[in-house]
């Protein structure tokens, strides 16, 4: 598998995962990123013994985008203090079925059942459930489906193929919340990232083309 890389210094990893690959090693038994990331550096850098990879974030093993990961414990502490603060920036392109309005903002209480690897939305109060925020915008419709432009709050299980599908908008591709069975992948991607250099100090941002990787025929 060839990497993409888009950024790398002694503390930080900019990196953009393919869909279908776990983040980290899982019950499959597959290949995961944080293994071929570790591998990656071990060998560019000729690292002997084990090599440090802090995961701060996650994405779902359907979806692809960008990610960062720490090279070093204190970068990871403070990358991994931005999410608990909400200021890591993340926005998703997602293709969905329907056409919602221009742009809102969607909330709502989750809660996972784990023996279904599903995610539920319940009524605020519900023991373990826990609040999940995300803002939209439609950036184009056609043929009955919309591309719509999302930015996360929250970083929930599952959290905008729910809040989407819960309101009849299920994402396309999305067999296990939606109603269809569509070929292909999932058409979601997580296509730009904003955080702050955690010894820098300055903001970094990466994207990628969205268009070219979501695969939704009769659209791009």
């Amino acid at each position: 598998m060839k990497l993409e890389i888009l950024y790398e210094d002694n503390h930080v990893i900019v990196a953009v995962k393919p869909p279908m690959l776990p983040v980290q090693a899982d019950s499959s038994g597959d290949i995961d990123m944080l293994t071929i990331l570790k591998n990656y550096i071990k060998e560019k850098y000729e690292k002997p013994g084990e090599v440090y990879l802090g995961l701060v974030h996650r994405l779902d093993r359907p979806v692809g985008g960008v990610m960062v990961f720490a090279r070093t414990s204190k970068a990871a502490a403070r990358l991994s203090e931005q999410v608990r603060l909400r200021q890591i920036e993340k926005e998703y392109a997602a293709v969905i079925h329907g056409t919602p309005k221009k742009e809102g903002v969607l909330k709502d209480y989750l809660l996972r059942d784990k023996a279904t690897n599903k995610t539920l939305v319940v009524k605020k109060g519900t023991p373990e459930a826990k609040e999940a925020v995300l803002s939209y915008r439609v950036e184009e419709s056609k043929n009955g489906l919309s591309l719509v432009k999302i930015q996360l709050e929250t970083g929930r299980h599952h959290q905008i193929r729910v809040q989407f599908a819960s309101r009849g908008y299920a994402l396309y591709g999305d067999i296990r919340y939606g109603d269809r069975e569509e070929k292909g992948q999932i058409a979601l991607v997580s296509h730009r990232l904003a955080f702050i250099h955690p010894t820098k100090k300055e903001k970094m941002e990466f994207s990628i083309d969205y268009k070219k990787r979501l695969k939704v025929p009769g659209f791009f």
